[in-house]
């Protein structure tokens, strides 16, 4: 006769777990010699279990958070089937951690890291992975916080994250460290001696994503380094290196970028992940390898730098106004940034992006009210802005330009670049400003100074334009048309006219343009704008609050906007807007547009979604 239990189906693999689990505890119980005491020791104390959970998706109703430290090994989180994803308990209060269990179902985290917050908001790495097994993993690690979360980047199957148990061992009453768990490096201004391809920048070392990385060219020596916005005590430098690692290296610090100390330096550096303890101060933290571990260049995932004590700007929080968290790929600076960081800034950006017609890399370059000296050459895919209410609230003595050299001059192909709301003024002796673009190039609300100077719309000489947009754009001098072969200027003011003509060149509300004789000059005239409204605009007030300013519905209009006039519109504070950071689920930009009902009644209701702002350049 077959037993009840015999013929039962097979046990479902949970079960399975559970029944070898046993059979293992059995085991090393029946082999412990009896009567042999064990030393004595002082056990870390599991802080996690049954605390509030949240994670970044889950994959049913029944993979909650929670299932994660309810203590069960029967249940457990999942998470959508995507990177990233994050798992995050809230120990209550501060603890001092020592251990961190992570008991993975079948699809586990290839890649990923353990970060710990006093907040919620600014996480700090203390363990980090890319070879992860899945199984059971137990985790000495270091570091302390009211919060803990695991941070998955790269899954080992095709499934989401799944966890049995997530164990946060320690001790709480931590205290305030000595030494801050702030990363004071992400997402700050970083330039490199060099970059190995356009998909290695030196950004991706600081972007707080361990999937990114920066690499450099196979030579010695190569550095790294990172602005971090003022003076600062620095405490630890953490490096993950890729497989291309340093051998000797030193870590050095600088209050303007030129002048060099060192604070920590090794000539036996054997890779993975470095937590360096130093003590040094400056604005500048740079990475100076003098010996590469291995025959390719330098390559690091992350550089992490944490401070202690002196001068620092407001942490980042995406809800401030005056501090807002833009994403890794926008650089914003203001007077005092040195003239030197913003030039090199320029160029590596330039010398990445000239020739990236087709790469995945976006870029803004973001100028607060104050006059600068710079030369921006645009390549693909970067926009600058200026961050004044007008345009002459930003000048720049120098270029905003476009040029067309890596294309032997032929211009044809410079898409997909932007330069807006900024006055420039050329250098002394020099009176030509290029913008050789064709298409998806807009010079939109800007101020070219000096009714001598001329503004050209090829490449002076050599190749063809095809294509592009002037608005709302004041330009003292000259507009020099040559190769374009077509152009529509409109709400714009020309100090000394135009010249040139090719196919169709449009004229919608400007001063200054022409008269119109199409087809023989090809000059299509139109001299108002029947209805009009500029494009919404980001900019810093006189608080220091970023704004978006809504210029006003214009009607029958000529000229632009701004030009010795108040421009008319509506001006939103930042705090209203959702930014979207690289990684946010479609879920939580989703919950980010709640219809709030401006009913009086029934028949006149309407809905108001919230705005949304993603971050990088527009175009």
């Amino acid at each position: 006769m077959t037993s009840r239990a015999t013929s039962a189906r097979p046990r479902p693999r949970r079960a399975v777990r559970h029944l070898l689990l046993g059979l293992t505890v059995a085991l090393v119980a029946a082999l412990t010699p009896a009567g042999v005491p064990t030393p004595a020791q002082a056990a870390p104390t599991l802080l996690s279990q049954g605390r509030p959970a949240t994670a970044s998706s889950t994959e049913n109703a029944g993979t909650p958070a929670a299932a994660a430290f309810d203590g069960n090994t029967g249940t457990r989180w999942a998470s959508a089937f995507s990177d990233p994803q994050w798992l995050q308990v809230d120990l209550g209060a501060r603890a001092t951690l020592s251990q961190v269990t992570l008991q993975w179902e079948g699809a586990y985290a290839r890649a990923f890291q353990l970060q710990t917050s006093d907040d919620g908001a600014t996480w700090t790495t203390i363990y980090s992975t890319t070879t992860g097994a899945g199984g059971t993993q137990t985790l000495a690690v270091t570091g302390a916080g009211r919060y803990v979360r695991m941070y998955g980047t790269a899954r080992g199957t095709g499934y989401g994250y799944s966890l049995w148990e997530f164990q946060v061992y320690g001790e709480t009453g931590g205290g305030t460290p000595t030494c801050g768990s702030t990363n004071a490096a992400q997402g700050r201004p970083v330039t490199a001696s060099s970059t190995e391809n356009a998909g290695t920048p030196a950004s991706a070392a600081v972007d707080g994503n361990a999937g990114t990385r920066w690499a450099s060219a196979a030579s010695d020596p190569q550095w790294l380094r990172v602005d971090l916005g003022s003076t600062q005590s620095i405490c630890r430098v953490v490096l993950t290196w890729e497989a291309a690692y340093a051998r000797a290296f030193q870590l050095q610090t600088s209050a303007d970028g030129n002048t060099w100390t060192t604070i920590y330096s090794t000539t036996t550096g054997a890779g993975g992940t470095q937590t360096l303890a130093v003590t040094g101060s400056g604005r500048y933290l740079r990475m100076y390898g003098t010996a590469r571990g291995t025959t390719y260049g330098y390559s690091l995932w992350e550089l992490a730098v944490n401070t202690t004590g002196g001068t620092s700007e407001p942490p980042v929080d995406p809800t401030d106004p005056r501090n807002p968290n833009l994403g890794p790929n926008t650089f914003v600076f203001d007077p005092s940034t040195p003239t030197a960081t913003i030039q090199s800034r320029l160029n590596t950006l330039f010398t990445q992006q000239e020739t990236n017609q087709f790469g995945p890399q976006r870029y803004a370059v973001l100028f607060k009210p104050g006059t600068y000296t710079a030369d921006v050459n645009l390549g693909f895919f970067t926009q600058v802005a200026g961050l004044g209410m007008s345009p002459d609230d930003v000048n720049l003595n120098g270029h905003v330009r476009v040029e067309a050299a890596w294309f032997g001059g032929n211009a044809t192909q410079n898409f997909w670049r932007a330069a807006e709301n900024l006055s420039v003024t050329l250098p002394a002796g020099v009176s030509v400003e290029r913008w050789a673009v064709s298409q998806a190039a807009p010079y939109r609300r800007m101020h070219l100074r000096g009714a001598q100077n001329q503004i050209q719309l090829w490449n002076g000489g050599d190749g063809w334009s095809s294509g592009g947009l002037m608005a709302d754009t004041r330009v003292d001098g000259l507009v020099v048309s040559g190769s374009q072969q077509q152009w529509y200027s409109r709400n714009s003011e020309f100090g000394n006219g135009w010249t040139g003509s090719v196919w169709n060149m449009v004229f919608q509300g400007v001063t200054g343009a022409p008269p119109p004789s199409f087809p023989n000059p090809s000059h299509t005239v139109i001299p108002q704008t029947p209805q009009v409204r500029e494009k919404p605009f980001l900019y810093v007030d006189g608080t220091g609050e970023y704004r978006v300013f809504v210029p006003a519905l214009r009607n029958n209009s000529t000229g632009t906007s701004w030009y010795g006039k108040t421009p008319a519109g509506s001006s939103i504070s930042l705090s209203q807007f959702f930014i979207v950071q690289p990684g946010t689920s479609a879920a939580t930009i989703n919950a980010a547009w709640p219809r709030a009902s401006t009913c009086s009644s029934p028949r006149a209701c309407t809905t108001s979604p919230s705005r949304s702002r993603s971050t990088g350049p527009t175009r």
